[in-house]
């Protein structure tokens, strides 16, 4: 069986899609296949960090702070999913070519999706990283500093790239299993998060 993920080609598309997206808006891709799905994690977790960095504007007012609050919450849950669709597509393609993961395989905690997330996590890091390393406002030092900080970037990425790769040849060979582990996220749902259900009662 051919493998099912080219983690190489997934780390540049990672590389080069965090690059376009800072010079334009980010694209949720709605199509199916390995690559879309991992894009449209990435995406995601592209429109979280910047979310992020404005959630800690010491100079962002409450209302500013709320709205990004509910977009964060909101991009995780989507986040989530899309971990979830990635693995699920794995496990049927796995099935499709006759691979389908036997019960009494040794479990594997991380799936694939979530390293996939990961690995976007990593890509964005470096990405950032390295603007850093490049600030003419900054000095030497923090250069010099961000500089040694990208080299464990990118040998963490070369690891966890390699992780994918083995992993991805243990399900193939039939060695290794995994589940879809569901998220829950309890805090979106107006059933399960006290707040929100309190509110319709009163």
């Amino acid at each position: 069986m051919d493998a099912l993920i080219d983690t190489d080609r997934l780390v540049r598309l990672h590389d080069e899609t965090v690059q376009r997206w800072h010079a334009g808006p980010s694209e949720i891709d709605e199509r199916d296949g390995f690559d879309a799905l991992a894009l449209r994690n990435h995406a995601f977790n592209f429109r979280l960090w910047h979310e992020e960095d404005q959630a800690r504007d010491p100079a962002a007012d409450a209302v500013v702070i709320a709205r990004v609050k509910r977009a964060i919450d909101g991009l995780n849950q989507q986040r989530n999913d899309a971990m979830e669709r990635i693995d699920e597509w794995v496990l049927a393609a796995l099935g499709a070519a006759g691979s389908a993961p036997d019960a009494r395989l040794p479990l594997h905690s991380e799936t694939v999706g979530s390293i996939v997330d990961r690995l976007s996590i990593l890509a964005l890091r470096i990405f950032h990283m390295h603007e850093q390393t490049q600030r003419p406002d900054a000095d030497e030092a923090h250069r010099a500093t961000c500089r040694a900080r990208l080299a464990v970037l990118r040998e963490q990425r070369a690891d966890l790239a390699q992780a994918l790769r083995l992993l991805e040849a243990d399900l193939r060979g039939g060695r290794k299993r995994f589940k879809v582990y569901r998220q829950m996220k309890m805090y979106n749902d107006p059933t399960l998060n006290p707040v929100l259900y309190g509110k319709g009662r009163a």
